[in-house]
């Protein structure tokens, strides 16, 4: 047996250096390149946040504006293509909408004739990636209107990503305010360290894979209940609970049972989650019984939290006032998950072209534990 163990979960393992960001837990602090993300995500829009993380460096106004409007003009998709995303959704309809999107995913990459990025040039494949990722909120409202049996609404150029993706999804342009709330949910959530999903899209990407593949291998890691699919469940448990008086009850018969309080801790921070702080600043704006009720509960179940599990220092995190600000700017619930492979998409591209810039094939071992061989073949 080899003496080098690997932690479950490859826990504190170091497997790739990175110029993207980091996330440091113990001081609930999270940077994308040199800057504060959340700073980022107070100050900028989400496109300048991408071509951060394309280029480098933040645009200026001029870069900024001429970002833009190329993103918004890959946003389209031909009509052949929509047919195909359609019939996929319909496909999936009822089921996790991760489900099917990975197929408009793999649909959208064949559509744009995505091949292996061995031997060409990575402004080629910078160039697929970024015309993959613009197009892939469009698939998503397109499939999800058709699962409703509502028509499509096609993007508009002129309003940001999203603005667009929130008015193709109800066919009404969302206010300022739910516009730019929905914009700070994605700028906060493209990027977190090494994740599942970001080191299942560098896995496949370091074979010589296409974006295409990558991506979908980064959505199949995020359709697991464990990575990503918490704050649908957090609205379940706040509409169980119902009101105010009711949320200690709740709370130490759950804890009693044994059953997980949804949206609270986190395997990297021991402190409180930037990600939640904002976002719970951003629901506060907007404000309502439902804001309320989540104050209230976090407040409570921290309590608990530390009663019932001294020392663990459990608090909310980032999927608590994920699944609240999605609701507040009317996405739908079955499409969590999708918004969050909106932004992470973003975040595995920028982690995917960082891999193929120096590549090395990531073959890492496995200890075996079985019985001594070899044993003889009856």
């Amino acid at each position: 047996m080899s003496d080098i163990q690997a932690p479950p979960g490859l826990a504190g393992v170091v497997v790739t250096d990175t110029v993207l960001g980091g996330v440091r837990g113990d001081e609930g602090f999270f940077h994308y390149r040199e800057f504060s993300a959340t700073e980022l995500a107070s100050r900028r829009t989400l496109e300048d946040i991408w071509y951060l993380f394309q280029t480098g460096e933040l645009p200026d106004s001029s870069q900024s504006v001429e970002f833009a409007w190329r993103l918004a003009e890959h946003r389209g998709i031909t009509d052949e293509t929509l047919e195909i995303v359609v019939a996929a959704a319909r496909l999936g309809s009822g089921r996790a909408s991760l489900l099917w999107i990975r197929t408009a995913a793999s649909i959208l990459a064949e559509s744009l004739g995505i091949e292996t990025w061995l031997g060409r040039p990575i402004e080629d494949v910078a160039d697929e990636a970024e015309r993959l990722v613009a197009a892939l909120p469009t698939a998503i409202a397109v499939g999800w209107r058709s699962q409703q049996g509502l028509d499509p609404i096609m993007p508009n150029p002129r309003l940001p990503l999203a603005t667009d993706f929130l008015t193709m999804l109800s066919g009404v342009t969302p206010s300022v305010t739910a516009a730019r709330a929905f914009e700070q949910y994605l700028i906060l959530t493209i990027d977190h360290g090494l994740n599942a999903s970001t080191f299942a899209a560098r896995a496949v990407a370091s074979t010589g894979a296409d974006v295409g593949s990558s991506i979908v291998a980064g959505i199949g890691s995020l359709s697991g209940p464990l990575h990503g699919g918490a704050p649908s469940l957090v609205l379940d448990m706040l509409e169980d609970i119902g009101t105010i008086d009711r949320i200690r009850p709740w709370v130490r018969k759950r804890l009693a049972s044994g059953e997980p309080v949804m949206g609270f801790g986190h395997r990297v921070y021991r402190t409180d989650d930037p990600r939640a702080v904002m976002l719970k600043g951003v629901a506060l704006e907007i404000g309502g019984p439902l804001v309320d009720l989540a104050v209230a509960s976090e407040a409570i179940i921290v309590e608990e939290l530390d009663r019932h599990r001294p020392g663990r220092d459990l608090r909310a995190n980032v999927e608590f006032y994920a699944g609240v600000v999605l609701h507040l700017v009317g996405i739908p619930t079955e499409l969590f998950p999708a918004c969050f492979a909106i932004s992470r998409s973003i975040g595995w591209t920028a982690h995917i072209l960082e891999q193929i810039a120096d590549n090395r094939v990531i073959r890492p071992k496995a200890t075996y534990v079985g019985p001594p061989p070899p044993v003889p073949v009856p």
